[in-house]
């Protein structure tokens, strides 16, 4: 049984929304002790000039403007370091990932706080973790030469010290409920096949 699950949803859509009834499934299925739901769609601010400018400031030298700016930010970076998995929904628009979900990864992934850059480059700060990818698109096989969805979330998640990722489609899951959860052997370079339907 994992402890603690961060569960991550994107879609649009709330009670249609393919990626979102997976992971129902993936949770469920994990049985954690604890989920924290983070519900993207609920409006997550894009970063901008202010908020570049609060993170190059030291902590404890910060006005208390500029730690509001960054509060949300470190809220969710707080949530990943509580968690031992995560799930994230994944619904492909437009070949890519929803712009709630881009938004969320600008604030998750923050110089000093999940990354690091030394003398031999980057360096990511978030290693032990696991994360399972529920998979949704109308028409973006996945690892096809129109997917740039997949291939980027697994770089910026590596990127920040997530390696064990592993992506799921409501097909594989229907056909093989225990995959997703099988030990993780190592970063996968293709993913599994498409989800046809609505994301």
């Amino acid at each position: 049984m994992t402890d603690t699950v961060l569960r991550v949803d994107s879609s649009a859509p709330l009670a249609t929304s393919t990626s979102r009834a997976l992971t129902d499934r993936i949770v469920e299925h994990l049985a954690p002790a604890h989920v924290v739901t983070r519900d993207l769609t609920a409006s997550l601010p894009f970063v901008d000039a202010d908020w570049v400018d609060a993170r190059l400031v030291p902590a404890a030298e910060r006005t208390p403007e500029q730690a509001a700016r960054l509060q949300l930010s470190d809220e969710l970076i707080a949530e990943i370091r509580a968690s031992d998995t995560l799930v994230i929904g994944l619904p492909v628009y437009n070949f890519m990932l929803p712009v709630a979900l881009k938004a969320w990864i600008d604030l998750v992934a923050r110089p000093g706080e999940t990354f690091r850059y030394t003398s031999t480059g980057p360096e990511g700060l978030l290693s032990g973790k696991r994360v399972i990818v529920a998979f949704a698109s109308g028409g973006t096989a996945v690892g096809s030469p129109i997917d740039f969805a997949t291939p980027y979330l697994r770089h910026v998640l590596g990127f920040i010290g997530i390696d064990d990722v592993t992506f799921v489609t409501k097909a594989e899951m229907d056909a093989d409920p225990k995959r997703p959860f099988r030990p993780f052997a190592g970063p996968r370079r293709r993913p599994p096949e498409p989800l046809p339907g609505r994301s």
